[in-house]
């Protein structure tokens, strides 16, 4: 189906709310990995481009979606967080993140920041909190740290500890907007205590070959193409954290739980630090 949310094409294939159903974006493709329904044409084909330059895609995808579980499972449990800034939220789908967090503590409150309209439209739709909780929407690029923060300050306190989530959203900033500093901008705005997870593509996990296929299909998304950065780049975004064990490692080993999953190595390093 190519209306995923409302809506009649004209000519130029767009659809009311500024939806461009003529170029993919990468949560739509995300979506289409993942088995969802949410995703025009134009995603699905550039998704089979992107398997076919690398097969082991998408359980890549897979594993990273069981890693933002297992890792909100963990803030929530044994961290005891009770407040999420997930940024870069994707079309909404099994175990989102205040879903996760609220089977725990029915209290969380859970700010979502998205900057594409499908995502946004069927956030406001479909995560609807738990009634002692709360969640919120914020239409923002992960770069307008001010717009979110300001906004976000609305639902959380951002004087009490605060998990901030970034899954596959960082290697969609080329290095000229210092995603680095970008992140330092966010953590520097929470307390003590306040905890960044997060996974990133690996040039130490994929061969270069690769890489340029990736690269070549991803150039016809409306993101930037994927930087991929190294084990010790993607450790940097952590910096002022302790990270929690088991460290930065690959997606599929971040505290897997017990159901097991499809074989196979990811291309993704993840992991998660408490701030000093």
């Amino acid at each position: 189906m190519d209306e995923p949310v409302t809506g009649r094409a004209n000519d130029e294939g767009r659809y009311a709310g500024g939806i461009d159903t003529s170029v993919a974006h990468q949560a739509r493709i995300y979506d289409y990995w993942l088995g969802g329904k949410d995703n025009f044409a134009i995603d699905r084909e550039v998704a089979e481009q992107a398997l076919a330059a690398y097969p082991g895609l998408r359980r890549g995808v897979r594993a990273q979606r069981a890693f933002l579980a297992n890792a909100v499972r963990y803030l929530a449990g044994t961290a005891g967080i009770r407040q999420f800034l997930d940024i870069g939220t994707g079309i909404p789908t099994a175990n989102n993140t205040h879903e996760v967090a609220q089977a725990i503590a029915p209290e969380t409150r859970v700010v979502y920041v998205d900057y594409d309209p499908v995502v946004l439209a069927h956030a406001r739709a479909l995560l609807d909190s738990h009634e002692a909780g709360g969640t919120g929407y914020i239409d923002a690029d992960l770069r307008d740290t001010g717009t979110i923060l300001g906004q976000a300050a609305e639902l959380l306190d951002l004087t009490r500890p605060v998990a901030v989530t970034l899954l596959a959203i960082l290697h969609v900033i080329p290095d000229a907007d210092d995603p680095h500093a970008v992140v330092g901008k966010l953590l520097g705005a929470m307390p003590a205590g306040s905890y960044l997870a997060l996974s990133h593509l690996g040039t130490d996990l994929i061969d270069p070959g690769t890489q340029e296929g990736v690269k070549g299909v991803a150039g016809r998304m409306i993101q930037q193409m994927p930087v991929y950065r190294s084990r010790e780049q993607v450790g940097r975004f952590f910096d002022g954290t302790d990270l929690v064990a088991p460290g930065l490692v690959r997606v599929e080993e971040w505290r897997p739980d017990s159901s097991g999953g499809e074989a196979g190595r990811s291309s993704l390093w993840c992991g998660a630090g408490r701030k000093r």
